[in-house]
């Protein structure tokens, strides 16, 4: 639960734009509409995305909270415009249509479709495809980048890469070279794996297929006492998790060696502690298999998080289902998808994670002005040295 860095998000995926609301963030922070650009333009890429991603541009509009390309320490309003909107004037018209609009009534398994329309009593499947689509993470992106600009404030860089795609998976050892990231049309560091990885999408696409995988992201920087032990909703992974499960198509996250520990013994498991004299800490681990928590705080080493991103149910060939008009058993909706979104989701991680540590930080440091904040943080620094 985000107490400190607030966010809301509003707006249907094919809709006139999409809203971000933040709250929290604290005065005199640099901001400007450039550097969130950036990170969109990150999630819109990789390969295997849907043609949508050609005709949108996203680029977020600050609306308030800002004045002179610093924050004011008053909520901040972004605001991204859906091009695609104008081939959906009708369907998604704000006012009762002068047409008739035909219902969709055939569930895509694996969607929200069934269990939304059902919770909420609707006999049309689009209310909730609209809503539910991953169509809004772009406006979670928009966020994540403004908590990002916070984050770096303070030394914290986030990265993240792909690891597996369609069972083909990275072999890596040492450094993650995270130019190569950005280069990969799979957003992978081992380029052959990379090929692979494309391989089986192409495969996916020739096959009206979908195809998931795993993204792992990575934070540096994270001062040791983010997150607490003292209650189940203040601790650092718990928050994490919360939140990487929250990305749609996300089924499973581990942080640090995480599902792996289950094979290990105690002796095996956890990361011996060394004499550092390496500022700014005495000490360091050997290891990083907690994933740079321990006890729901963070402990000074990187914090790294993986996720498991299922095939999207939006298939060329779709499964079956049932009509909930008829009864009759039909071939499930299909609509205009991606392939394989394993890239874009890493980018989502990233916005994900530094959302929560910004409010860790402000959590642990408060402040209504980046001064304040920053004077608190050095002066935490050193009482810990």
């Amino acid at each position: 639960m985000m107490t400190r860095f607030r966010f809301l998000t509003a707006g249907e995926s094919h809709g006139r734009g999409l809203t971000v609301i933040l709250e929290g963030v604290p005065a005199s922070l640099p901001l400007d509409e450039e550097y969130i650009a950036r990170d969109l333009r990150r999630r819109q890429a990789g390969y295997g995305r849907s043609p949508r991603m050609g005709i949108e541009q996203d680029r977020a509009e600050i609306l308030s909270g800002v004045r002179h390309g610093l924050t004011i320490g008053s909520p901040i309003t972004l605001l991204i415009w859906n091009r695609d909107w104008e081939n959906w004037k009708g369907t998604m018209s704000v006012s009762p249509p002068e047409q008739e609009i035909q219902p969709l009534t055939r569930p895509r398994p694996g969607h929200a479709d069934l269990a939304g329309v059902t919770k909420y009593g609707l006999e049309d499947i689009r209310p909730i495809l609209e809503r539910s689509s991953a169509r809004e993470t772009a406006a979670r992106v928009a966020a994540g980048a403004v908590a990002r600009r916070f984050v770096e404030e303070f030394g914290i860089e986030i990265h993240s890469h792909t690891l597996a795609i369609g069972g083909q998976w990275a072999d890596l050892e040492g450094p993650v070279d995270w130019q190569q990231v950005e280069q990969s049309p799979v957003r992978c560091a081992d380029a052959e794996a990379g090929k692979s990885m494309i391989a089986a999408i192409d495969e996916a696409i020739s096959t009206g297929d979908t195809v998931g995988g795993v993204f792992e992201v990575m934070a540096t920087g994270v001062p040791v006492g983010l997150g607490s032990h003292v209650h189940w909703d203040r601790r650092l992974d718990g928050r994490i998790a919360q939140t990487m499960m929250s990305i749609p198509s996300v089924k499973g996250v581990e942080i640090g060696v995480g599902f792996g520990l289950a094979n290990l013994k105690g002796s095996q498991a956890h990361d011996l502690l060394e004499v550092s004299h390496k500022p700014p800490y005495c000490w360091r681990h050997a290891t990083n298999r907690a994933g740079g928590i321990e006890g729901g705080i963070s402990n000074g080493e990187p914090i790294v998080v993986r996720a498991v991103v299922k095939p999207i149910p939006t298939l060329g060939q779709p499964l079956d289902s049932v009509d909930l008009a008829t009864k009759a058993k039909v071939k499930a909706h299909f609509e205009r998808s991606d392939v394989c979104a394993v890239p874009a989701a890493g980018v989502i991680g990233e916005a994900m994670l530094a959302i929560v540590l910004a409010d860790a930080i402000l959590e642990k440091f408060g402040g209504d002005n980046l001064k304040e904040t920053r004077r608190n943080y050095r002066s935490y620094l050193r009482s810990i040295r």
